[in-house]
């Protein structure tokens, strides 16, 4: 891909864009926002497609297994859209990869790499399909490496890693897959959301989701209720705050000014949970900075009707 192309794919779109959201939707409480939250958003975002994310049990024992991790996430999706009334979009759901890359060369078959494989090349370079992946990219490395010409016909939208300063990069989806992480970044234009250093401000508290969430509807119920859950069995005391951190990478794709951002050589994901660079690499769009305000007021708004 010749740069000017690239940097063209890079600007953030104008008007209403088609989107694939690929979610490991079990794996923690934030997912569930961001779902919700890009639906709600369907008038500047429309959805054609929602993958299920593998997660292994590695913080968490809500899971035995990768692939335990991946059918609980599958079903989590359903259960989200019927709470918010959306089993319309049930035919949509894609299952995922069952295991990781075992290298940066071999996919990983699953019904979401095949979708995405086939359904980006109706896109083009002026027109792309945008990937929102808020967990381990792995169906997004296999469908590019099952069909290698979607790469100019996509924009990659993640959350993962941490910001450039952080002192390590062991972040969950990426060190879980970091030959995914390699192969998407050295083919297609990315946007890269890091977690902490970056999306880590975009936190809430239980006092903040009592008095916008709690009593508006079923749904918003549910997420004051996974969320303080989730709060109770990290033990994370009284004082607690909890980031919210998909939401962000839906949100750069809306019109609001939710955050700030520059371009950047492309990273290198290292096997040791580091970022690697060199400033000849290609440009990626990089996140600095989330106007916290701004996005929580927006999503709660949202996730009140």
């Amino acid at each position: 891909m010749d740069e000017i192309t690239r940097l063209s794919m890079l600007q953030k779109p104008n008007g209403p864009v088609d989107v694939v959201l690929d979610t490991d939707a079990y794996n923690e409480i934030d997912d569930q926002y961001a779902i919700a939250y890009l639906i709600r958003s369907e008038d500047e975002l429309h959805l054609k497609a929602l993958y299920a994310a593998p997660f292994a049990p590695v913080y968490n024992k809500k899971v035995d297994s990768v692939q335990d991790g991946l059918e609980k996430s599958y079903l989590e999706i359903f259960k989200v859209l019927k709470m918010i009334g959306r089993e319309d979009l049930n035919n949509i759901v894609f299952r995922g990869s069952e295991e990781f890359l075992a290298d940066e060369k071999t996919p990983v078959i699953s019904d979401a790499a095949k979708d995405l494989a086939e359904r980006a090349m109706k896109y083009t370079s002026e027109n792309p399909l945008y990937v929102i992946a808020i967990g381990a990219i792995t169906n997004v490395a296999s469908a590019l490496l099952l069909n290698p010409e979607i790469a100019e016909r996509m924009v990659v939208i993640w959350l993962g890693g941490h910001s450039f300063e952080w002192p390590d990069n062991h972040e969950f989806n990426c060190f879980q897959d970091v030959a995914a992480v390699r192969v998407v970044f050295d083919r297609t234009p990315v946007v890269l959301i890091p977690c902490k250093g970056v999306v880590s401000a975009f936190s809430t508290t239980k006092y903040e989701l009592e008095h916008w969430l709690k009593g508006q509807n079923e749904f918003c119920d549910y997420l004051y209720e996974i969320t303080a859950e989730h709060a109770a069995e990290n033990k994370r005391g009284p004082y607690w705050s909890k980031p919210i951190w998909d939401v962000t990478a839906v949100a750069w794709l809306l019109k609001g000014k939710f955050m700030d951002d520059r371009l950047e050589p492309a990273p290198i994901a290292e096997y040791d949970d580091r970022w690697a660079f060199d400033r000849t690499r290609p440009l990626v769009r990089y996140v600095y900075n989330i106007r916290r305000d701004a996005l929580m007021g927006d999503l709660f708004e949202k996730l009140r009707r």
